[in-house]
């Protein structure tokens, strides 16, 4: 598919974002004020080819009210809402590197390790439905485990690292493995079915970070200064947060489980964040503090 197809794709995407609604002579005239354009108008076939290509694949479905406006139909759930975003910002990001030819020199940014040699072939499985069979060298074992069985359900980015989660066959338990550490990989062809029940909303809804959890699930309260509260604002700690505003500060609220990364995140926020509760989670960071404090003490 070409860059400038997918441009196009965008364009139209971002175009009925911003407006809303828009009858096809509005998005016509737009579309010709663009340089995607090229000049040319945009006809109805080819509009509707557009539409059609947009929601496969980005899963974003263009609707035609009762008025004749055009309308981007909101995604389903939070994680599909963010799935798309990632697409999108991916997509143009890319295309706009390569049409502007700006020397990659002048831009920086994070590796996401493994993504290219593992990422393809985990996708596959999961949707063949699969099993993989692969080495993985964990930080915490001296030695690879070899041979591991594995079930791929889901995937997940976190801290821009790649994650599978699914059924590991030797433990009968629910895994998550980080794609980095994984040393070798084959598809087994040998199919398996996801229970229903297992979901990533059930897995993740309630937590920070790629750590699952049976623990019961708990309201964090968190008190933020002025100026952090404006970056939770911006980029909410959970979709669970809810912010209660003061004269000098900020309460935010969260439905989470308590786990190492939601208490690495808040102690990375240093003293712009204090836990209020639940006591649990404020002796896991005085904790933290207190022993590394320590080590600078010896």
């Amino acid at each position: 598919m070409s860059r400038n197809l997918i441009s196009k794709y965008i364009w139209i995407i971002d175009t009925l974002t911003k407006n809303r609604r828009l009858t096809k002579h509005d998005l016509n005239k737009l579309w010709m004020k663009s340089e995607i354009s090229g000049g040319e108008p945009l006809p109805d076939r080819t509009f509707f080819h557009y539409r059609r290509s947009i929601e496969e694949i980005f899963q974003i479905e263009i609707k035609c009210d009762s008025s004749g406006q055009y309308y981007i139909d909101a995604p389903q759930s939070v994680r599909s809402h963010a799935l798309t975003n990632w697409l999108l910002d991916s997509m143009a990001v890319s295309s706009a590197i390569n049409e502007n030819q700006t020397g990659y020199d002048r831009i920086e940014i994070e590796d996401v390790p493994s993504a290219r040699e593992f990422l393809p072939l985990v996708l596959e499985a999961i949707r063949d439905s699969v099993k993989l069979c692969f080495t993985y060298a964990s930080f915490t074992r001296s030695r690879a485990e070899s041979k591991i069985l594995f079930q791929p359900f889901f995937l997940k980015r976190y801290k821009q690292r790649w994650y599978m989660i699914g059924f590991q066959e030797k433990r009968k338990s629910i895994r998550t493995y980080a794609l980095d550490r994984i040393k070798e990989m084959q598809l087994v062809q040998e199919k398996f079915e996801k229970p229903g029940s297992v979901t990533l909303e059930n897995l993740f809804g309630n937590i920070l970070g790629v750590t699952t959890s049976e623990a019961e699930i708990k309201t964090v309260t968190l008190q933020a200064t002025p100026t952090q509260a404006k970056y939770f604002r911006a980029l909410p700690l959970h979709p669970s947060q809810e912010e209660y505003v003061h004269d000098d500060f900020s309460v935010f609220t969260y439905k989470l489980k308590l786990n190492y990364e939601l208490a690495h995140e808040i102690l990375g926020f240093g003293d712009a964040v204090k836990v209020l509760g639940p006591p649990e989670l404020k002796a896991m960071v005085v904790t933290q503090l207190r022993d590394t404090l320590a080590q600078y003490e010896k």
